[in-house]
């Protein structure tokens, strides 16, 4: 994937995020500087901005993107599960180094990733 193309589908998804920020879901509201995507077994996670300069997280999106679609105004659906999803955050949160996000990187875009089947 070249950089421009890149960089237009992180603006896509931004444009995106920042609708579904500004709509309530589920009966809750989204902070300013969030947004929410759905798991594939339809939990919620409410995702702060920052996520969208991360590179793992881009590639879900895209994977995300080439398996379901860009949704106009349905929610963002990422193609792992809730478990695997609460296993990323967890990780953003602590922070990791370039050998690790190259490990998960690998692991989220190979075949040996459950949770983009």
């Amino acid at each position: 994937m070249t950089p421009k193309k890149m960089m237009k589908m992180v603006q896509k998804w931004r444009v995106e995020a920042l609708k579904s920020g500004d709509k309530k879901r589920n009966g809750s509201e989204t902070n300013k500087g969030h947004f929410v995507v759905y798991a594939t077994d339809k939990i919620r996670f409410v995702m702060p901005l920052r996520y969208l300069n991360n590179v793992v997280f881009l590639e879900l999106l895209r994977i995300s993107e080439d398996k379901f679609g860009l949704s106009g105004n349905g929610p963002i659906t990422l193609p792992c599960d809730s478990i695997f999803m609460n296993y990323l955050v967890n990780v953003f949160e602590r922070g990791f180094s370039d050998d690790f996000e190259k490990v998960l990187l690998a692991f989220v875009v190979g075949d040996k990733c459950s949770c983009v089947h």
